[in-house]
């Protein structure tokens, strides 16, 4: 009997480089204009690395990084208590509309995020809270704890209940139970979940953009008030940082989140 040979043309193997090639081609050509020399995008004229230096050397960007760097580092520390508070107490407890609850406690990641940073506005405009840094700090919680919520509830479906059980069996209260069982076994979820909620604020603009207070500025913020006078080779090199930065983050937090399923 003769063998089908295989198809040397694979559709599907096609449509993965043409998708591979959308997403990042604007990329890698972001990151090759970062070491032209020209200033315009228009020709190039040579490999340089004086961009970089520049970024670092401009005082309102590294000043717009820390303020961004300080925002996220607040609002994560918050939604990390606050996200796997919620995470086990939708998971280990029956209480009335726990069902409606789980769903609105999610809604931040699906809603646009311009209808948060609206309704954040309109929220302290209303109580008479001037804005500030603790502002945008209050906004930025609201979608990083639904984020950490949903990692550390994935990680604690993986977990056996009946671990805790036999603590409590044993004669561990429910806090050391939490703590002294249930906690370490929660921990890379939480490291997971903290590292995304904390790329995801250092990107956001609309709600940073709507709760500022006077006289402080994100990195997003900052950057789209110098490009609205151009695209300078600054921005392209702070952008592959950025998305450097962004990588390692994502791809530590990935391997944190697997390392725990596996352990």
């Amino acid at each position: 009997m003769f063998r089908r040979a295989k198809p040397a043309f694979s559709w599907p193997a096609l449509f993965t480089v043409l998708a591979f090639f959308y997403m990042y081609a604007p990329i890698a050509v972001l990151a090759l204009y970062s070491f032209n020399a020209s200033r315009t995008p228009a020709r190039w004229t040579g490999f340089t690395l004086a961009w970089y230096g520049r970024f670092l050397n401009n005082s309102r960007l590294i000043a717009a990084l820390g303020t961004s760097l300080s925002i996220a580092a607040m609002a994560v520390a918050i939604a990390a208590v606050l996200g796997t508070l919620m995470a086990v107490g939708l998971a280990r407890f029956r209480f009335p509309g726990k069902t409606i609850y789980r769903g609105v406690s999610y809604l931040p990641i699906i809603v646009p995020d311009i209808a948060i940073a609206v309704a954040t506005l309109l929220f302290f405009t209303a109580i008479g809270f001037p804005l500030s840094l603790w502002t945008t700090i209050a906004g930025h919680v609201v979608f990083c704890v639904a984020y950490i919520g949903v990692v550390v509830s994935s990680r604690l479906a993986g977990l056996d209940p009946r671990i805790e059980e036999a603590a409590l069996d044993l004669g561990a209260t429910p806090t050391q139970a939490f703590v002294r069982v249930l906690l370490p076994q929660l921990l890379p979820g939480i490291v997971a979940g903290s590292l995304l909620a904390f790329v995801l604020s250092m990107d956001d603009f609309l709600i940073a953009y709507f709760t500022l207070g006077v006289g402080t500025t994100t990195l997003p913020v900052a950057i789209y008030s110098t490009i609205r006078t151009g695209v300078t080779p600054e921005l392209n090199a702070l952008s592959v940082v950025l998305l450097v930065a962004s990588a390692a983050i994502a791809g530590l937090a990935e391997y944190i989140r697997n390392w725990g399923d596996r352990a």
